[in-house]
């Protein structure tokens, strides 16, 4: 009988769990596809009524959401490229190489996070508008804000991968004739794939859903990326809600789909160390 009221709590709480984190992205979806009189109902619909395509076509062809889409693919596609290149060498750097101040350096690495990133608007603000030509009202200012702050984290997350990997196979490359780089290349890149993958899709993410430096750097509207780009959609005094929905509905996809595909390389690179 124990057993039984352990098992239900369990499929309760499970249950619970996922239908806190599903229905949020099913009510999106299905309000997307409603019409506006049925959305804005007083009573609201668990299943459509009335289905419609007409938000999504709107979106694509009356709004400037695709230009969005594609500068939010292109920032998350860079920062994703370059946090991987430098987190990985970075990363074999302090945890597989002897140097003065590599254990201060394996110590304070996360000490980025100790403080709100807000704190650091500003002066990055006046750094980025400082430099020739300036790098404000451009792609790249989004792009080296997002690998600063995605970098710190990614280099801790594959120190588990770099610890686990057994000396003896950096002496055999080495016996061998490999240098550092290509140690690091057909040794440790191949065995460390899965936190490879993980730091890819965080730095994705992040950059994906970053809003508060994008609503900052970026000025004029041609470089605009989905989160900014969604809240101007917010009007004043009357919202679209169809056509904001269709468009979270499209900006949550990418994600959805990076987490199907990699998921599970994803969870194992959180896990990574936690049992030895």
């Amino acid at each position: 009988m124990r057993r039984f009221w352990r098992s239900l709590v369990l499929f309760i709480s499970v249950f619970g769990l996922l239908f806190v984190v599903i229905a949020p992205f099913y009510w999106i979806f299905s309000s997307s596809v409603k019409r506006n009189q049925e959305i804005i109902a007083r009573i609201p619909t668990f299943f459509p009524k009335s289905f419609t395509i007409q938000h999504y076509q709107n979106l694509l062809a009356s709004s400037d959401f695709p230009k969005y889409l594609m500068n939010s693919t292109i920032v998350a596609l860079l920062t994703m490229i370059f946090t991987v290149v430098i987190t990985v060498m970075a990363a074999y750097a302090i945890y597989r190489l002897k140097f003065p101040g590599h254990k201060f350096l394996q110590r304070v690495i996360l000490v980025t996070y100790a403080f709100p990133t807000i704190l650091l608007l500003i002066p990055i603000y006046m750094m980025l508008s400082a430099t020739t030509p300036k790098l404000i009202d451009t792609p790249w200012a989004l792009v080296i804000v997002n690998v600063t702050f995605a970098a710190p984290f990614a280099v801790w997350m594959l120190q588990a991968f770099f610890k686990s990997i057994p000396l003896e196979l950096e002496e055999a490359a080495a016996l061998d004739g490999a240098g550092r780089i290509q140690t690091m290349i057909k040794v440790f890149l191949p065995l460390a794939a899965p936190g490879i993958a993980s730091i890819a899709i965080y730095a994705f993410i992040f950059s994906w859903t970053e809003y508060m430096y994008a609503s900052v750097l970026i000025i004029s509207d041609k470089y605009r990326t989905l989160p900014v780009g969604l809240a101007g959609i917010i009007g004043q005094y009357q919202v679209d809600w169809g056509l904001l929905l269709a468009g979270a509905t499209i900006t949550t996809l990418p994600v959805l789909i990076l987490f199907s595909i990699v998921g599970r390389s994803f969870v194992q690179g959180l896990t990574a160390g936690a049992v030895k």
